[in-house]
């Protein structure tokens, strides 16, 4: 199933929307959570789209509360426009599933920047190198079947503990697109939550759920080619650490930045 139909919405007509939620787009047992943004954003959008407005608005920045564990299936989501303006407009959307709320985020919709003043980015390759390594080989039972949705490729010489390290450096580099279409805003946001803790590199392997995630879109991404990821974190605090990822688009364009606080398992 293509990313822009799983991440589909179904407006219910009044704020409300459905959706369902598939196994494809999964880490371990539960729903990606950049999967999720991607899922709120969209009802976002269409929540603070005027009738007959085109063009429609696109996420700009996403702050979520990961409150429970989703599953797969169906859920509701529902949109509360909290400001409409020339700009921006502000919706609060809450998922939930069997009558518990999963997911809270504010979301920021609105028309993305089209020029570039300044930017200050990661020097990252524009394609995976050829020894790079396939994320969906990582967990071969599909604990990872996100990396199995789309095309993502982590570099293995970012990648200290594919050689056994367990010291660090806590960056890992990593590139992907979507199967069968162009990457959009609402695929960039799932690319800032990689399904490859950068704790990886401390010994530190098993679920490491997001508590709080904030993505901001930066761009549009160009046609064609990958993204580029660099992940980084600067503090990891006995359970709790810090994520940062910077994604770039083929065009070598900032298309997304997003920080992670999430929990860790100790080391193996």
């Amino acid at each position: 199933m293509q990313f822009s139909q799983a991440s589909a919405v179904r407006p219910l007509g009044d704020g409300t929307y459905t959706a369902a939620l598939p196994a494809e787009w999964t880490t371990g047992q539960s729903p990606h959570g950049g999967f999720l943004l991607a899922v709120l954003a969209r009802a976002a959008a269409h929540a603070a789209t005027a009738p007959g407005a085109q063009p429609a608005p696109a996420p700009l920045a996403v702050s979520a509360q990961f409150l429970r564990a989703a599953e797969v299936g169906p859920v509701l989501i529902r949109t509360s426009v909290r400001r409409a303006g020339r700009a921006a407009a502000v919706v609060t959307c809450a998922l939930e599933q069997r009558g518990q709320t999963c997911v809270e985020a504010a979301v920021t919709v609105g028309a993305p920047p089209t020029s570039v003043e300044y930017a200050d980015l990661p020097d990252l390759a524009a394609s995976p190198p050829q020894d790079a390594v396939d994320v969906s080989a990582l967990a071969p039972e599909g604990g990872l079947r996100l990396a199995g949705a789309c095309e993502l490729r982590l570099d293995p010489v970012s990648a200290g503990f594919l050689r056994g390290r367990a010291a660090g450096p806590l960056l890992l580099r990593l590139w992907a697109r979507p199967l069968a279409e162009q990457p959009d805003p609402y695929f960039a946001l799932v690319t800032g939550d990689v399904p490859v803790p950068v704790t990886v590199n401390l010994g530190r392997r098993g679920w490491s759920p997001a508590v709080q995630l904030t993505a901001l879109v930066r761009s549009v991404p160009a046609a064609g080619g990958w993204l580029r990821l660099q992940v980084t974190c600067r503090a990891v605090h006995g359970q709790w650490y810090d994520e940062d990822v910077v994604v770039v688009d083929a065009a070598g364009k900032l298309v997304l930045q997003s920080r992670k606080l999430a929990l860790t398992p100790p080391p193996a």
